[in-house]
């Protein structure tokens, strides 16, 4: 892909963000359904896509540490502490959750972060300036599309936009390691 088919999907991404759409994105793990974190109805359009219980909590992407502020209460130094080490995509669920859209967080209030390490993707929420929906491109219950060609073609129908970036690598790539953290900084693993 040459630089100028790069931004300009880019940019018709950010636009879909924008205006309250569904994307399909490869993200630093598997492809996603996304979403503006922040708007009810977006997220409410993704469970439907999904055919998902509301109850289940969705992950949410950032672009680094002072956006993980912005929408996690409190950030245990234990949690820190595994991102500054880890070295593989890994999703910290935190304590709290805030400013985002009913239906992100869990019943609990707990949410689901990562901070993305894929360069379009961080790119994207970058200059989106707010977290993205990541959940699996996949209606619930149907395996996780590790590569573009995976995705099921009713899923790829419901969005409002089919990120073109990535489509082509053909190398499968597997959900993040996912732990909880609780406000004592006591870890829990979820999945490895």
């Amino acid at each position: 892909m040459n630089k100028t088919d790069y931004y300009n999907d880019l940019d018709s991404a950010l636009k879909t963000l924008r205006e309250g759409g569904v994307i399909i994105y490869p993200t630093d793990t598997i492809w996603g359904l996304g979403c503006d974190a922040t708007n009810t109805e977006a997220v409410e359009k993704i469970f439907r896509i999904k055919n998902r219980r509301e109850s289940k909590s969705l992950i949410i992407l950032v672009d680094g540490f002072p956006m993980l502020e912005h929408y996690v209460k409190k950030i245990p130094g234990t949690a820190a502490a595994i991102l500054d080490v880890a070295d593989k995509p890994i999703t910290i669920i935190y304590p709290e959750g805030k400013n985002l859209a009913s239906g992100v967080c869990s019943e609990d209030g707990s949410v689901a972060v990562r901070i993305c390490s894929d360069s379009f993707c961080s790119e994207l929420i970058g200059r989106f300036r707010k977290p993205v929906i990541s959940t699996s491109a996949n209606t619930s219950g149907s395996p996780s599309p590790s590569v573009f060609a995976e995705i099921e073609q009713k899923i790829i129908l419901s969005a409002d936009y089919v990120v073109k970036y990535g489509q082509e690598d053909t190398n499968k790539k597997t959900p993040s390691s996912i732990i909880k953290v609780d406000n004592n900084g006591v870890i829990k693993i979820i999945r490895e």
